[in-house]
């Protein structure tokens, strides 16, 4: 009997694969796309969604809310060159009507949003310090992309099933190979231009941010 290879994702156990995503300030939302739409281009398509959220709820979306008053964030989220955040998954997590459950390397702590709406459905990120990558389940190592599952259903006991269990322990492989980028503790430097640059160990000491946004580079390695 034939059976879908969609069907088959659902029903055999495969593996989760982290699918790169350009580093050009907008791997959260193009992450976002690919696991919602299997796009990474929808950077500029999302900036909009979320600039016209806030726009028409300037009560909800303060500027005690967003950090700057509403009409600035308004423009300042729709520069390619602004990084996203928690604020624009919770907004991207509703637009979509699914769970967004985003994991820290380093931490390994998993951030769900859209969780007080019990939405149906959850897709997953991953997240090293500074950059975003889309999280899958693919039914064997090195399959393409096409085949990716990335929208699973959430269930009564509002996890994801095996998958849950699946991505954490991928995720402590990934902090196991220190696969992240500590930027309050360490000295670093720019994997591409060895340039050496300083972690954020206090408020006003943001090297490592400022030198990723001003060049794309988010391959920082401990100074030695």
């Amino acid at each position: 009997m034939f059976i879908s290879f969609s069907l088959w994702l659902y029903t055999m156990e495969g593996t989760i694969v982290r699918r790169v995503i350009p580093s050009d300030n907008s791997c959260l939302f193009n992450a976002v796309g690919y696991v919602m739409d299997h796009d990474k281009n929808k950077a500029p398509e999302l900036r909009q969604v979320i600039a016209a959220t806030v726009a028409s709820d300037p009560e909800k979306y303060s500027e005690a809310f967003l950090g700057k008053p509403n009409v600035q964030y308004c423009n300042w989220i729709i520069d390619s060159e602004k990084w996203g955040g928690a604020i624009e998954l919770s907004i991207l997590a509703d637009y979509y009507g699914r769970e967004i459950a985003a994991y820290d390397i380093q931490t390994t702590r998993c951030d769900l949003y859209g969780q007080e709406r019990r939405y149906s459905e959850r897709v997953m990120l991953i997240y090293d310090g500074l950059h975003y990558d889309a999280l899958a389940m693919s039914p064997f190592e090195g399959a393409p992309e096409e085949f990716d599952q990335t929208i699973f259903a959430v269930q009564k006991d509002r996890t994801i099933g095996q998958v849950d269990g699946l991505a954490l322990n991928f995720v402590k492989e990934q902090q196991r190979k220190r696969s992240y980028t500590n930027t309050a503790n360490f000295t670093l430097r720019c994997g591409v231009c060895q340039i050496g640059v300083i972690g954020q160990k206090e408020c006003n000491n943001q090297e490592a941010m400022e030198h990723a946004q001003a060049t794309g580079h988010v391959n920082f390695q401990e100074y030695r």
